[in-house]
């Protein structure tokens, strides 16, 4: 392959350096109103008044609004399929307040200084009410969050509001019971992870207008341009085709911005007013105000014969969704659909449980969704039973795990396949990652600990993941190819840009298909009006569903080139050839140049468009075994990360740097979640973590050394042999973590993160015992 596998640099990257503008809040209109919403100090509150008088009355206000003046339509926030799976229980302003930051009322006003001081002339009362800020004890709860006869589920998703219970899902295989009962060995326990901030460096940024047509034209960072319009309808009351959205440059987003923000409040100002608006949020904001990872409880259960061969995985699971249901069901599921089938030889295996309503900022799509936490229980948890068999635990997962030409029946059952079919693994090297994750950490010199020196001591943990490569039967994308007149390339694509290298890597599938150079594919995404349909970046499906669209394209366009140059040549198709230069045959040659001016300006004149759309059939999962190697100090509890290994298997790579990269990242932000992000309430349900001197991410010192490497592979169902590879590396972190500081020091802390004080108070627990 000429352009597929090579590290091309990303195509926005000497434009990004040198600071062109890019971002949404570089493109919205300078004369924008500035848009601010008032937020609640109180976890739970009916709104008894709100008078606006003094704030309409101030020079330079042009509105302000309330749960009064705006349309009462429920909707969710979550961009996800349409009808989405999450309960419609939210709108654009509401009576009750659910959380600390929830949007009270809002401010359009000409300045960000008016703006700010008409919210602190607004005049609110509030009836404070009892808040659930326990998710163990929201269901039955005194208090109803979502009492509204409004919210409702679009299918059966186990939605009961008068229970606090926003999603339900039980599935099973076998009887999990009898086999347990039956089992020798049997290990219970039980994890508890933590929310998450998603801590993108742009914050969330949208602006609106009305173009000459009167229509809608939103300009935000999202991941979900469709369904961010589709949404904005309902929610405005509004037709779909009188809204254009479009995606410029993303200042990243890890989920957090596959939910809408400030763009219906934006877009309501907007068509009051007539006027332009802009809302960026302020990082106090994104923290209070936006959406988290999914609190959870994991209760698991593993029975297996003495010599380590499983029979049976349960895994019940509580989940905190917060204040509203966005992402509530399937984030839930995925942490038992992109973990359970990892380990495909048991006779039995069970999941299930419910997600609740809390007073908390509302969970969502964050990456890893679901199958973070799930890993972090489950491998775990296999390291406990490895613990207590004596077994080495990858010599425990060698026996378990999933290979080549295998399936599970999870995969039919929890949406992995089509008609209630499996998918068959056709790719898995997970026996060459394991191999070369051990040589790289030095594991047989290592496991389990090494002294370091007074009061410190060593220790390696390792665990596997698995991830998908889009949603089966769901997730579809397009792509169209135009040819341009003196031989270059526009690939117009709906996929979403968040600052992964897609549009680079989608532009390296369309020139290997072609044969052409990428740098005369011109790249142009994420326009409702103007690009192709997509559903957007998340669940890991841009580069194989997205991909097979351009390849696609691709390929028409490459045969109609052929055509088009034969025809100038006077001979048959069938016997031309296009090497990515010229169209050659028998008698002659005309170069791409020639052939596009041609077609354009003098002879057989015509415009070559070609469209590529591709629907998701099957998930390949990647594959990724982790290691690692921490420090503890026994006097303090503190965890240091001396060395970090992941070996992945993403199929082909289409463009390995950016695939390191992405690796990378996802493991900082896993390791992140580990050691030092803790989102922190206090009593009375405010947020204490709500800033970056409160709210700790690794720092580089943080994460002194990391190793990224990338096995041979190729899944034949992928473009040109690629998986994805965006979200697996932030799953293995936790359990990866946990384990090494068990193997240091022999206390098991199942809590995240593994704060010292945790550690040293587990090791004192030991002590005293």
């Amino acid at each position: 392959m000429n352009e597929v596998g090579k590290s091309l640099p990303k195509i926005d990257g000497v434009g990004l350096a040198m600071g062109r503008p890019a971002f949404t809040d570089d493109l919205a209109p300078r004369e924008a109103l500035v848009v601010r919403a008032l937020r609640s100090p109180h976890p739970f509150a009916r709104l008894k008044s709100i008078d606006t008088a003094a704030a309409e009355a101030m020079p330079g206000v042009a509105c302000v609004l309330t749960w009064k003046d705006v349309p009462r339509i429920a909707v969710t926030r979550a961009g996800q399929g349409h009808p989405e799976p999450s309960p419609r229980d939210r709108f654009i302003l509401d009576e009750y307040v659910r959380h600390v930051g929830d949007e009270v009322a809002v401010v359009a006003a000409d300045t960000a200084a008016t703006a700010a001081a008409a919210l602190d002339v607004l005049a609110v009362e509030y009836e404070v009410l009892d808040p659930v800020l326990d998710f163990e004890q929201a269901d039955g709860h005194a208090s109803v969050l979502h009492p509204e006869p409004e919210a409702h589920e679009n299918f059966p998703i186990g939605f009961e509001p008068q229970r606090n219970i926003a999603s339900a899902y039980e599935m099973h295989v076998g009887d999990v019971d009898k086999v347990v009962a039956e089992s020798e060995v049997v290990v219970r326990r039980t994890y508890y992870t933590q929310a998450q901030q998603h801590v993108a460096l742009e914050p969330m940024v949208c602006a609106t207008w009305l173009d000459l047509h009167g229509r809608l034209n939103v300009v935000t960072s999202t991941q979900t341009p469709w369904h961010v319009r589709r949404i904005m309808a309902r929610a405005l009351d509004m037709p779909v085709s009188e809204i254009r959205v479009n995606k410029p440059r993303i200042g990243g987003g890890f989920g957090g911005k596959q939910m809408i923000h400030g763009e219906l409040l934006c877009g309501l100002v907007t068509r009051r007013t007539g006027k332009a608006a802009k809302m960026v949020y302020s990082r106090r904001e994104v923290f209070t105000a936006t959406n988290t990872r999914h609190p959870m409880r994991m209760e698991i259960t593993l029975a297996a014969h003495p010599d380590g061969r499983l029979r049976a995985i349960d895994m019940q699971a509580l989940s905190d969704t917060g204040a509203y249901g966005e992402h509530a069901l399937t984030v839930f599921m995925v942490a038992g659909a992109k973990t359970l089938p990892l380990y495909n030889k048991v006779e039995a295996v069970r999941f299930g449980g419910k997600t609740v309503y809390t007073n908390h900022a509302p969970g969502g799509a964050y990456r890893g969704y679901g199958a973070i936490q799930g890993n972090y229980a489950l491998e775990s948890a296999l390291a406990e039973l490895a613990d207590e068999l004596d077994l080495d635990p990858v010599e425990l997962r060698r026996l378990n795990m999933i290979a080549e030409g295998e399936t599970s029946p999870i995969f039919a059952i929890m949406g992995e396949g089509t008609e209630g079919v499996a998918q068959t693994i056709d790719s898995c090297k997970l026996p060459e990652c394991i191999d070369r994750g051990m040589e790289l950490i030095g594991w047989n010199d290592k496991f389990p600990r090494r002294e370091a020196g007074p009061d410190r001591v060593r220790g390696v943990g390792m665990a596997l993941a698995m991830q998908g490569s889009g949603i089966p039967a769901i997730d579809m994308a397009a792509a169209t190819l135009k040819l341009n007149d003196f031989g270059s390339f526009n690939l117009l694509i709906g996929a979403t840009d968040l600052g992964t290298g897609s549009d680079t890597i989608l532009a390296q599938i369309a020139a290997e298909a072609l044969g052409v150079a990428t740098d005369i594919i011109k790249v142009y995404s994420s326009d409702t009006d103007r690009t192709p349909f997509d559903t957007g970046a998340y669940a890991s499906s841009t580069t194989y569903v997205s991909g097979h669209a351009v390849r696609k394209a691709a390929e028409k366009m490459k045969a109609e080139l052929i055509a088009e140059g034969a025809a100038m040549l006077g001979c048959d198709p069938q016997a031309a050839v296009f090497d990515g230069r010229e169209v050659r045959g028998p008698g002659g040659a005309i170069s791409l140049e020639d052939l596009s001016t041609r077609l354009l300006y003098s002879r057989n004149q015509k415009q070559l468009c070609t469209t590529g759309s591709h629907l998701c059939e099957k998930s390949p999962p990647p594959y990724m075994a982790a290691f690692a190697e921490v420090e503890v100090d026994l006097g303090t509890g503190k965890v240091d990360l001396i060395d970090y290994v992941a070996v992945v298997d993403c199929g082909q790579a289409i463009n390995p740097n950016l695939a390191r990269v992405q690796v990378e990242g996802g493991l900082v932000q896993g390791i992140g979640m580990a050691l030092t992000e803790d989102v922190r309430y206090g009593k009375r349900g405010a947020l204490l973590t709500r800033d970056m001197m409160t709210y700790k991410i690794p720092a580089r010192q943080d994460v002194p050394r990391i190793t990224v490497e990338l096995v041979d592979s190729h899944e034949p169902s992928g473009p040109f042999g690629a998986k994805s590879v965006g979200e697996i590396g932030i799953d293995t972190p936790p359990a990866v973590i946990a384990n090494a500081v068990f193997n240091a020091t022999g206390v098991r802390v199942r809590d995240l993160p593994l704060t010292p004080e945790k550690v040293l108070m587990a090791l004192r627990r030991t002590q005293e015992s």
